[in-house]
């Protein structure tokens, strides 16, 4: 295998924020003259990051806000210089890192071009051989000798993008530049970028648009809390990040009381092949564990469960009394079976809560609301769940 164009080795970056607060110039210039006066905190963006890019591969970038992704970007375009660990990269890098970056206000369209040749050390000649283009892929004629000040954000991002991709750099470097534009120039960008896959350039890119960017990339790089917590095929990764979301999700909306006699302590999701996972398809059998601990013997506890929308409204619930499954006593630690299915609910993410109560629903023992999140996938476009219908003419 040849070497890697793009080496990341042990990365860190660090930030120091100094505290805000009401803000004057005498407390700015004291500041200034003594550093240590005002208090600092420090914040890592990035942890011992390594990975490396080969040649004419696509590594798509996926996290939450804050993860880290564009920091990382950052560092390779040399915007920025790491705390510690190594960076290489092997031949001409171009960046689109941020809305308009690089450009000057007050200089107009044209003018900026070039001036954003000359910061990659292009030659103002080769500039000007490539201007054509450069407006013709952005789109903008009629704007490009107007100051950039006067421009919308998506023409900032078409010339951003028109400049980095036309200088044919080897690697490039784009912070979501699909996030704006309309769907015409979106289309246009992922039509240059396989072009750039089919000439063998190599591409990082950050996408919050996890379908794009799953189709496009060879390889996807997760990130969290500065991090790398997933490096792999495009599918799998995107999967385990979902995963990450739907279980912060419900742990925001997640809520939990009772008498404390009886605790759930945790609950296993499989499918019908005893295989853990929280994705299923439409139809499947969902099988769950329901681990419990008893401080004490109870006589005829009553288990139950519930399904609720990714927003809380509950869709469905039931229990053991109602099934008709009694259980005589608990005591100490143990297990009760739930299978769920075949199910019928429509494509999206549910909330599942699991409860024990007494038999006469007097004493609350132990409730966990929204507290274990499932993915439905199918193709049946409806809502909640499924129920055989029959429409007949007017």
């Amino acid at each position: 295998m040849s070497e890697p164009v793009i080496q990341v080795e042990n990365v860190s970056k660090r930030f120091r924020l100094r505290g805000m607060g009401t803000r004057t110039f005498k407390s700015a210039a004291l500041d200034l003259l003594l550093p240590g006066r005002a208090p600092t905190r420090e914040f890592w963006a990035l942890r011992e990051v390594s990975f490396a890019v080969q040649a004419g591969e696509t590594l798509g970038i996926i996290g939450a806000n804050g993860a880290g992704k564009s920091t990382l970007l950052s560092l390779l375009a040399r915007t920025r210089p790491p705390t510690s660990g190594r960076l290489a990269t092997t031949g001409t890098v171009s960046s689109l890192l941020e809305l308009g970056a690089g450009f000057h206000p007050d200089l107009t369209g044209r003018e900026n071009v070039f001036l954003a040749g000359a910061v990659m050390g292009i030659p103002r000649r080769i500039m000007a051989e490539r201007f054509a283009s450069i407006v013709a892929f952005a789109g903008i004629p009629e704007f490009i000798d107007q100051p950039v000040k006067h421009y919308s954000s998506g023409m900032y991002v078409r010339l951003g993008f028109a400049v980095a991709v036309e200088v044919n750099p080897d690697i490039l470097l784009i912070d979501e530049v699909l996030a704006v534009g309309d769907i015409a120039f979106q289309r246009k960008c992922l039509d240059k970028m396989e072009e750039f896959r089919q000439r063998g350039k190599t591409m990082l890119i950050i996408s919050h648009d996890l379908a794009t960017i799953q189709s496009i990339s060879d390889r996807i790089l997760l990130l969290d809390g500065g991090r790398v917590t997933g490096l792999g095929r495009p599918g799998e990764i995107v999967d385990r990040y979902k995963a990450v979301v739907r279980a912060q999700q419900a742990g925001a909306m997640r809520r939990e009381w009772g008498s404390g006699e009886i605790r759930i302590t945790g609950v296993d999701l499989r499918d019908r092949t005893g295989q853990a996972r929280d994705r299923f398809a439409y139809g499947d059998l969902i099988e769950a564990d329901v681990h419990y601990e008893a401080r004490q013997r109870i006589e005829n506890p009553v288990f139950g469960f519930s399904v609720a929308t990714d927003g809380g409204m509950r869709i469905y619930g039931n229990n053991t009394q109602i099934e008709g499954h009694r259980i005589p006593e608990v005591e100490g630690r143990g297990t009760l079976h739930l299978s769920l299915g075949p199910h019928t609910l429509g494509p999206g993410t549910y909330l599942l809560s699991f409860s024990v109560h007494s038999a006469d629903h007097r004493v609350n023992y132990h409730r966990v609301d929204h507290g274990f999140p499932i993915l439905v996938e199918g193709d049946r476009p409806f809502e909640g769940s499924y129920m055989p219908v029959q429409w007949r003419g007017p």
